[in-house]
């Protein structure tokens, strides 16, 4: 014992030998030459990451440049190693390569050129060398090799693939690209086993290597993407991402759907929205943030892939939660056929519940069919009653420009509007104090155009605020004339309730006429309040081929009548703003012209209800009553055609949206970037793994 003390009986800091042959490398000069075996002895002891980071973490720019022969060499070797027999060799220098990497990464910030490339493997064999590289974890993830290898090899394409805070910068990439492993990683979402257990950072690789330099390049991870036409594997990459989205909705329906006369919750309605009621608001937008990659992954498949909206609307069995094990394998043989089992590779006709849910949790899982949108619209619901901070904003704008693209594409507009495609949709209401809670109703099966009609509505009744964020009121109003349009063109009479969106668009109007001189000076109202006359002339001049009962025609000429002098204030505000010189001059005069049909009809009809009324001697009129006036006088009334009621701009990522996914993207890469974790390969299971598939 005395020998391993220094004098004062202090104990020798002994270094591993790993950590040792490290500080050999960094020292500049050949490792063979004190160690023959140096490379040999280098893979067969497991690798120390936070050392060999060290190592490079302390070395300037100069020095690594100095031994640049010495990492040319390490890179080379581990990327060697990797066709070794032995697993527990190829693990550790897989895991040498992603700290050598991610090390190189951090100390070369800002500056990831060519230097980069030359210091970590050479100009003149990088090509040669990314090649083998990339081969290799094509091949552990495509082969017969341990779920330990497959996971690392994706930890390593996440780790080069998130290098940069912007990944169109990133060089390193280009090799990716030419090598591009498209098939390897998409095919591991084609099993249940390999999809469990790697789904979720294949469906992120994919879906950072779209973003690559994606407006600059013919980029193949977007053209195979794009084409991509295996019904399985999308219904795997759907699968994914309903897990993700399903568990946050199940973790909020835990901690806020609480049976009623738990009274104490109306009283928590300013916390709603966080995941759960102890947690601090930074806590629930890491919730929010959790989900970002995914929502672009969604994104990604809707807007590129016309094949992926049957992935988005085929049903699953609603029996247990939504997990990426609940698809087919291409492998297996497909069950019996017994009536309650059913998958994810066929669409199924829906089955109503005969037994009435419980409660919100039960009825969730109850016998209802629910689809990767039915998960998403739910989402949608919770994630968007609260839009104060910029990352809660930036996730709602997200979901509404996935619906947006949704609402556009003509086959999911089909599915949409089947009324033999029903599903129940739980959707969530923020609770607030100028409303009653809504009546305690078990939710009926309906089109899912229905849900998304809901979700809008939703959002307008309960976002009316002096920090209105107007951006998502343009989109929301942008989704519902989308859907309109649809009905419009094909005679779709959907069986929805249209009093609750009219009550919501002329509700908007009049707040945007109440705090016209708050709200002027911050941002153009005279566009958002255009587009709600624009879905008014849609229902007035259209809407006897698409209202779903000839009455709903009479409802809403009742409605802008018993609203009237919303319509007359929003009139009288255009005109003012529509007569200056000013920013909004022309939206004004639009909005003015907009009104045209609105005014004509109350000016119509007034005098004919005063009429009526003094010939029967009543004051004031009952529903009825204004309803029979109506239908009377239609034949006497004269409206203006308005041109392009049913055309919209479609949607382009480009120039509008382009800024918003860049910092998207630059997000999740620094979200991924820091929650890489390789602690799990520390594990003596790991040994065992590998030693058993050796």
């Amino acid at each position: 014992m005395g020998s391993k003390l220094k004098p004062g009986g202090v104990r020798r800091h002994l270094k591993e030998k790993v950590v040792q042959m490290y500080e050999d490398l960094f020292h500049g000069t050949d490792p063979c030459i004190n160690n023959p075996r140096f490379w040999e002895d280098l893979f067969l002891l497991k690798p120390k990451m936070s050392a060999l980071e060290g190592e490079i973490s302390r070395c300037s720019s100069e020095q690594l440049v100095g031994l640049k022969e010495n990492i040319n060499m390490l890179f080379s070797r581990c990327v060697q190693t990797l066709a070794h027999q032995h697993n527990i060799r190829v693990l550790n220098a897989l895991l040498t390569l992603c700290s050598l990497v991610r090390g190189l990464y951090r100390k070369m910030q800002g500056d990831y050129g060519f230097d980069f490339i030359n210091i970590l493997i050479g100009f003149d064999a990088a090509e040669e060398q990314m090649q083998l590289l990339l081969n290799h974890c094509s091949n552990f993830l495509t082969g017969e090799y341990c779920d330990s290898l497959k996971s690392l090899s994706l930890k390593f394409l996440l780790v080069l693939a998130t290098g940069t805070d912007n990944i169109s910068q990133n060089t390193v990439l280009e090799y990716l690209t030419i090598n591009c492993n498209f098939d390897a990683v998409i095919q591991l979402l084609s099993h249940s086993s390999t999809r469990s257990q790697h789904g979720p950072e294949a469906v992120l690789y994919l879906m950072l290597m779209v973003n690559y330099r994606k407006h600059e390049m013919t980029n193949p991870y977007t053209v195979n993407i794009s084409l991509l036409d295996d019904e399985l594997l999308l219904n795997g990459y759907g699968q994914v991402i309903t897990a993700s989205l399903a568990d946050f909705n199940h973790k909020y329906s835990a901690h806020f759907m609480e049976p009623q006369g738990s009274g104490w919750f109306a009283s928590l309605t300013s916390m709603v929205g966080s995941m759960f009621l102890s947690e601090e608001m930074a806590t629930r937008n890491e919730h929010i943030k959790a989900n970002d990659s995914f929502l672009l992954a969604l994104y990604e498949a809707v807007h590129l892939n016309r094949n992926f909206i049957t992935a988005l609307t085929t049903a699953t069995d609603p029996s247990t939660p939504p997990s990426p094990a609940n698809t087919l394998d291409r492998s297996a043989t497909p069950p019996p056929a017994p009536a309650a089992d059913n998958t994810d590779t066929t669409p199924s006709p829906p089955r109503p519940s005969h037994t009435p849910p419980q409660s919100s949790l039960e009825m969730e899982a109850s016998i209802q069919p629910t689809n990767l949108l039915v998960t998403f619209l739910e989402y949608c619901s919770i994630v968007m009653q609260d839009t104060k901070t910029e990352e809660s904003l930036n996730n709602v704008k997200l979901c509404f420009i996935i619906i947006t693209c949704i609402s556009e594409d003509q086959y999911c507009n089909l599915l949409l509007h089947d009324a033999n495609l029903v599903f129940t949709v739980p959707l969530h209401r923020l609770p607030m104090r100028h409303r009653k809670p809504p009546p305690d109703r078990t939710p009926h099966a309906r089109p899912l155009a229905c849900a998304v009609l809901d979700v809008m509505v939703e959002f307008m009744m309960s976002h009316m605020m002096k920090k209105l964020p107007v951006e998502l009121f343009v989109q929301n109003v942008n989704i519902i004339h989308r859907l309109l349009c649809y009905q419009k063109r094909n005679s779709v009479r959907l069986p929805y309730n249209w009093k609750e969106l009219w009550a919501a668009l002329i509700a908007l109007a009049k707040f945007l006429v109440t705090n016209e001189a708050y709200l002027a000076k911050k941002m153009n109202i005279f566009q958002l309040a255009h587009q709600v006359m624009n879905i008014f002339n849609l229902f007035i001049t259209y809407g006897d081929t698409f209202l779903s009962t000839p009455s709903s025609y009479d409802e809403l000429y009742y409605e802008i009548m018993r609203m009237h002098q919303v319509f007359e204030n929003l009139y009288s505000m255009s005109l003012r703003y529509a007569r200056t010189d000013g920013d909004y001059k022309e939206s004004a005069q639009r909005l003015t012209n907009s009104l045209g049909n609105v005014r004509s009809i109350i000016n119509h009809f007034t005098p004919k209800l005063d009429k009526w009324s003094q010939e029967h001697g009543i004051s004031t009129l009952t529903e009825e009553q204004v309803l029979e006036v109506v239908r009377n006088n239609y034949d006497s009334l004269t409206l203006k055609l308005h041109d392009s009621l049913d055309q919209y701009e479609k949607y382009s990522e480009r120039p509008h949206h382009a800024t918003f996914f860049a910092n998207m993207v630059r997000s999740i890469l620094s979200d991924t970037r820091q929650s890489i974790d390789f602690t799990a390969f520390e594990n003596l299971s790991i040994l065992q793994e590998l030693s058993n598939t050796t």
